[in-house]
């Protein structure tokens, strides 16, 4: 039976342009899409920009802009490089939009009638002359542990702490320069934890890869905090319903997008006197979480730095306002270029439109697809392996079938097929494994199908030197054979283009017109073409040269060419994304080199966790008894708060560097350091030894 499928991608952000990074997720989620239409099932796929937030604000006053003129300039953009990458969206929207505006209302107001909204005091860090509060990426400082300077609010970039906005020495606000102030505030919460059981029952279920349920589940080990739904005026956002001067949070109403966008869809359906899609029939909360056949689905593709609040906060915002939750979420890695992270100094920054100036789209899109599993490993775009393997997969195996036979067909046989072909078992057995590659691509598995796909390029390219039809064509008695030969290969050409096409639509439009036939759908693999005129052959893929890529990297690279539409700190995640969070697609900074000499220096010792309580008037900091065998017990504060609860420390075992110099707090002593990872997808994680380790061994 049919399915009826809502897929949404991630909304990129509306401050700058798109770059490479982001194609990621928007090119999976093509990719499904133009697959699950393929075999006959019923897709709407939807975005939007997501378009308010502190950093959009202050850019378009930058610009001397309205926010609203800002957004619109950024939203074309957006949508022509999408559309030139062949990401094609049924509708692409704004969050910023009345059909946004109406359904967060309704949601906020549900989710208050149903007591998940508490409302509380904070205190914040203020600008007075500019006269606002001030997100963790809008203060700068030196650094409470190490000194240095110029440091964001909420990390240092020189050794990696951790901190509160409020613990910077000489603090500044990054929009005025002026000195924050303490301000008190009211802010509105939603209760999460009221939703854990229907959240845990949720991730019971196939919604998301193993991987990521299980960096959710973490969560609940920590216990699931209030969320701060509210900003303070100003603000570019919705108004909260009955608030004067407070504003829904940028991913309050983000996520609300999906809906908006399918509801504006819905609507040009309507007025247009079509019969599209039925909005209730999507979101509902009829619509359960594990569909049967005859249920609608949703399916979210998006970046793992955007887990938590599509995995927690938006199952739980759904739930509590009587809609469906997701039927699975579509996670992938960051991207990175020869290896390391997207950087204007590296040279490895490039924009969507610097690409498409210089290189075919559908080459990204193969190079992406050949890379992508269900998981949410990071992508590496080494740019000599792009070209390598785009000049020998699609070039060198994939077109090169059709163009090694096409010219027979045409000079001998008038741009006939033959009504048979010479080996029939050649044919089935590239049918056969319809199924295999339609279950990798459902899957997620692209990568694994793009090696299959040119594992059967490779068998077909080895027959055709095998039986060699150039040499066939010398000798009349062969006629008959070369015309059926020649047929065999064109129609295998054309079975590796069904199973091509989600990646390669134009190419497959392409190879559509050379052939003569409709539209091509999964089920025509089966039967061969035959008795049946084509058109004489034009090449459909040519290689890539080093030159092109070369200028490519000189356009990025030249002074003013390239550079994001806004600076840091208003830079914002191109997806839906937190205010202050950096952006999901790229890897946090790579550290200096050390030297073998430098680590040995390291005192790492196994410790167990003997005592462990909360620091009375620290927001992140836990105060740890650590038994470190032979070296005694150890006192260690660690800015772990956020991720553990201290009884659930008690006898665990972690690593611990030894020999830091003590430092005094203000709260006493810390004699060491505990070793936790922490990325933008969550964290910290205390990093744990296996078990049999005891306390005061030397980690080697």
């Amino acid at each position: 039976m049919p399915r009826k499928i809502l897929v949404t991608n991630a909304l990129p952000y509306a401050n700058g342009p798109l770059h490479l990074g982001h194609m990621v997720g928007y090119v999976q989620a093509d990719v499904w899409v133009r697959f699950q239409r393929m075999r006959g099932h019923s897709v709407h796929y939807v975005c939007a920009d997501d378009a308010h937030g502190t950093p959009i604000m202050l850019a378009a006053e930058k610009a001397g802009m309205s926010p609203e003129r800002f957004i619109a300039g950024i939203r074309a953009e957006h949508e022509r490089d999408f559309a030139d990458f062949g990401v094609a969206f049924d509708h692409y929207h704004s969050t910023h939009s009345d059909e946004n505006r109406v359904l967060a209302e309704l949601i906020y107001k549900r989710l208050d009638a149903g007591g998940a909204i508490a409302r509380r005091t904070i205190q914040q860090l203020y600008d007075p002359v500019k006269q606002m509060f001030l997100p963790d990426r809008y203060i700068k400082g030196e650094c409470p542990k190490c000194g240095a300077a110029d440091q964001y609010g909420d990390n240092c970039e020189n050794c990696g702490a951790a901190y509160a906005p409020t613990d910077l020495k000489n603090p500044r606000s990054v929009v005025s320069g002026a000195t924050p102030v303490m301000q008190d505030s009211e802010h509105y919460f939603f209760e999460v934890a009221k939703f854990q059981d229907l959240l845990q029952d949720w991730l019971a279920g196939d919604v998301a890869h193993p991987a990521v349920k299980a960096k959710l589940r973490e969560w609940f080990d920590a216990g699931l905090r209030d969320w701060d739904i509210s900003r303070d005026a100003p603000y570019f956002g919705f108004a909260i319903p009955d608030a004067p001067g407070k504003f829904f949070y940028v991913w309050l109403d983000a996520p609300i997008g999906y809906m908006a966008s399918f509801k504006a869809l819905c609507e040009s359906g309507r007025k247009a006197g079509l019969a599209g899609a039925d909005f209730d029939a999507y979101w509902s909360a009829s619509q359960v979480a594990r569909p049967a056949p005859h249920e609608t689905e949703l399916h979210h593709f998006i970046g793992k730095d955007i887990v938590n609040f599509h995995g927690l906060f938006w199952p739980a915002m759904l739930h509590g306002s009587q809609h469906r939750t997701p039927t699975k979420l579509h996670v992938n890695g960051y991207l990175t270029i020869n290896g390391a992270k997207m950087s204007k100094s590296r040279g490895t920054f490039i924009r969507a439109r610097t690409y498409l100036n210089h290189l075919d789209p559908e080459y990204l899109r193969y190079y992406l697809a050949a890379k992508l599993g269900a998981g949410v490993d990071d992508l590496d775009l080494n740019l000599d392996d792009f070209g390598s393997r785009i000049n020998s997969d699609l070039v060198g195996k994939y077109v090169n079938i059709a163009s090694r036979c096409a010219g027979f067909i045409e000079k001998r046989f008038g741009g006939r097929l033959a009504a048979e072909l010479h080996d029939r078992e050649l044919f089935d057995d590239f049918a056969a494994e319809a199924g295999n590659i339609a279950r990798l691509y459902d899957e997620g598995e692209y990568a694994a199908a793009m090696r299959e796909i040119m594992l059967m390029a490779d068998d077909a390219n080895a027959e055709i030197q095998k039986l060699a039809p150039w040499t066939m064509a010398k000798d009349p008695q062969q006629t008959e054979r070369l015309h059926r030969v020649c047929t065999t290969f064109i129609n295998l050409f054309r079975q590796l283009t069904v199973y091509l096409k989600p990646v390669l639509p134009r190419i497959a439009v392409q190879a559509e017109h050379f052939l003569g036939v409709a539209p091509l759908n999964w089920s025509d693999l089966a039967a061969p073409l035959l008795d049946h005129d084509i058109r004489p052959y034009q090449p459909l893929a040519t290689r890539v040269e080093k030159t092109a890529v070369e200028a490519m990297l000189k356009e990025e690279a030249t002074p003013g060419v390239g550079a994001p539409a806004t600076p840091d700190p208003q830079a914002k995640p191109a997806a839906t994304g937190a205010e202050d969070a950096q952006d999901p697609r790229l890897p946090p900074s790579a550290s200096p080199t050390i030297s073998i000499d430098d680590f040995a220096r390291l005192d790492l010792r196994v410790a167990r966790i003997a005592a462990a309580e909360a620091v009375e008037g620290a927001d992140k900091l836990l105060r740890l008894q650590l038994d470190v065998g032979e070296l005694g017990t150890r006192q260690v504060f660690a800015g772990i708060k956020s991720a553990y609860a201290p009884e659930k420390l008690v006898g665990r075992l972690t690593v611990m560097v030894a020999n830091l110099a003590p430092r005094k707090m203000k709260f006493g002593l810390s004699e060491g350091m505990v070793l936790a990872a922490s990325n933008d997808a969550g964290g910290p994680f205390l990093l744990s030894p296996d078990d049999g380790a005891q306390p005061g061994m030397k980690v080697k």
